[in-house]
């Protein structure tokens, strides 16, 4: 008997007195989540995070359409600056009239001398979509491209050379005049010119294949000698029986097609086109050689395609406009 209460204490007890040890630590370990308070975590991370989400994405969105209209009104200024350079050569700026008359209409005009309607020019071959805007004739130098007399002499003069050039609002993929599906709106930029006559031969020229001072295929220079105004023999010009080569360059993007426009004329000037089709006319005066020129971009369309002028938001439509004088000198002997 005393043996068998001798086992119990060396063994049995300590067993039981280990367990009750070892379940007073794990008492003392830290109890997991349960699912109900992982949920309501769960719910309160989404109400505090989503709102912190959104606002961080309307800051970016709000900084891509300013840093948008930033470059706009950049490049639209720049555009401006360039078309003011080139007016400034003008001789003669066509009206609506002299753009929307055909050259066989009375009175004339050169509807059907220029690009859409005449020839083919790259860019600018579909009247829908391609509206000519400002177009004029100026007087372009030519620095050291006349030899001297003087065979033993290496210098060369100066010369002038006219030359036409037309401005258009280019629409992409518009294929009716109705259309009020957005466009994607550009301002291109076509030149012809002639060449640099021969002083020994006015009927030919100095080089006639050299790009930079021969004759553009399809010019013909305006025939002052015939009977009329200034502006009637203008608007009489035709072009030569060539193909046009010269390119309808791009010169600016992301220009506003909203045909609902209001332009805003001088009672003294014509707006052209006649019929708004978009962000980017004229007011001219062809007796004194005068344009002003509207232009409005469409910050949106960098950031999201078909973007159309929404008034709450015109900030990202800048507008822009400049008005410039001819002052070429026109060759009237």
């Amino acid at each position: 008997m005393m043996g068998l209460l001798g086992l119990l204490n060396k063994y049995v007890l300590p067993l039981g007195a280990r367990r009750k040890r070892s379940n007073k630590r794990r008492s003392r370990l830290p109890k997991g989540f349960t699912l109900i308070e992982l949920l309501v975590a769960i719910i309160l991370a989404f109400l505090v995070l989503i709102p912190l989400f959104g606002l961080m994405i309307n800051i970016m969105n709000t900084d891509h359409r300013e840093q948008a209209k930033a470059a706009s009104e950049q490049e639209i200024q720049v555009a401006l600056d360039y078309i003011s350079q080139d007016l400034e050569q003008a001789v003669y700026i066509y009206d609506a009239d002299g753009l929307n008359h055909n050259s066989t209409d009375n009175p004339p005009g050169i509807k059907d001398q220029i690009p859409p309607i005449a020839k083919d020019s790259a860019n600018c071959n579909d009247p829908y979509s391609c509206a000519p805007v400002l177009v004029f004739w100026k007087r372009e130098f030519n620095q050291d491209v006349v030899p001297v007399t003087d065979t033993t002499s290496s210098q060369k003069d100066d010369s002038f050379v006219y030359s036409l050039v037309a401005y258009y609002l280019i629409e992409d993929n518009k294929t009716t005049n109705n259309s009020t599906e957005p466009h994607m709106a550009q301002i291109g930029r076509f030149q012809i010119k002639d060449g640099v006559r021969n002083p020994d031969d006015s009927n030919s020229y100095i080089n006639e294949k050299d790009a930079d001072i021969g004759r553009s295929p399809g010019f013909k220079p305006f025939d002052l000698s015939l009977t009329g105004t200034l502006k009637q023999k203008m608007d009489r010009w035709t072009n030569a029986s060539e193909e046009y080569t010269a390119r309808t360059d791009t010169l600016i993007n992301y220009i506003d097609q909203d045909d609902n426009i209001t332009a805003s004329c001088a009672t003294n000037t014509q707006q052209v086109p006649s019929t708004l089709v978009g962000g980017f006319y004229a007011c001219v005066d062809s007796a004194i050689t005068l344009a002003q020129v509207y232009i409005r971009g469409n910050a949106l369309a960098r950031i999201q395609e078909r973007s159309k002028y929404n008034p709450s938001l015109g900030a990202y439509f800048p507008t822009a406009s400049i008005q410039v004088q001819g002052r070429g000198l026109l060759d009237v002997q």
